[in-house]
């Protein structure tokens, strides 16, 4: 029997989202039948298992999956004996203190004697105990952002990506207590033919990410100024140079990092750059 990576995966949300677009992106299809909580893949032997959340690091700890796509705050709170294996770029979000508009919120010693709401209870104990703080945690399974508006807690700890959710409830960020986003986390004792898997899907995701972090960049240039234009791209190696067919001029190619590139625009054309292009990359071998 063929050996295959069972990987955990929420059952749906932004993380299962996440997850399968980035599997797909790696050339890995999966056929998700209507409420099947377990699948194989087609082309690649990974089986993907559809769990709750907040029950992914367990499985992942027993070994009943191998690997788990999670959220890096849900690893954390959860304390289980699992391994950070790469971090995948979506998903991401904050961990945050946040209180009612109206009230005055000097620093963090605020939160001393005062009843927070959370989701989060590990997480925000070790944050106080951290900081000397006694509070007292309610925990709350869900819709936190209410438990200020309606006299439960002072103030409250929970998730933000955008914010509008405190808006809407008339709360405001004060404090950051972590930042997340996915990752993929392993079973410490994950077996060798179940670790050369994984290796190959690291590959492919490793290849997936540099290419959506960076940009095939094409110029044309008069030849007189070539050197000078390379001496100013921060890509990868050397630059690829083709001569034209106007007399002259020649095609300058490379790699580069998106946000390197908005540095040098304006020095680039003061060197003669011109016909300037940004091209997606899909893939990318490093």
């Amino acid at each position: 029997m063929q050996a295959r990576l069972r990987i955990a995966v929420q059952k749906s949300g932004r993380l299962l989202e996440g997850s399968l677009k980035m599997l797909k992106e790696c050339g890995i299809k999966i056929n998700n039948g209507k409420d099947q909580l377990k699948v194989q893949a087609r082309k690649f032997p990974i089986e993907i298992l559809y769990l709750r959340n907040s029950d992914i690091p367990q499985y992942v700890q027993d070994g009943v999956a191998d690997v788990g796509i999670i959220g890096e705050n849900t690893a954390i709170e959860k304390e289980k004996k699992i391994e950070k294996v790469i971090p995948l770029g979506f998903s991401k979000c904050r961990l945050s203190i946040a209180v009612p508009k109206n009230i005055d919120y000097p620093s963090i010693d605020f939160l001393k004697g005062k009843k927070i709401a959370t989701s989060y209870p590990n997480t925000l104990r070790n944050f106080l105990q951290q900081h000397q703080i006694q509070a007292d945690i309610h925990e709350i399974s869900g819709s936190v952002e209410i438990a200020p508006n309606i006299g439960l807690a002072d103030a409250i700890c929970d998730l933000v990506s955008t914010g509008s959710t405190l808006f809407k409830n008339g709360l405001e960020e004060k404090d950051i207590i972590l930042k997340s986003e996915a990752w993929i986390f392993k079973n410490p004792s994950i077996a060798p033919e179940q670790q050369e898997i994984l290796d190959r899907l690291l590959f492919r995701i490793s290849s997936v990410l540099s290419a959506r972090n960076n940009k095939y960049l094409l110029m044309n240039a008069p030849d007189d100024k070539v050197q000078k234009i390379i001496n100013i791209l921060p890509g990868m190696k050397s630059p690829t140079v083709m001569p034209l067919s106007s007399k002259g001029w020649s095609s300058i190619h490379t790699v580069i990092a998106e946000d390197r590139f908005w540095d040098i625009i304006d020095e680039l054309r003061v060197h003669g750059a011109e016909g300037i292009l940004i091209v997606p990359i899909e893939k990318m071998i490093v």
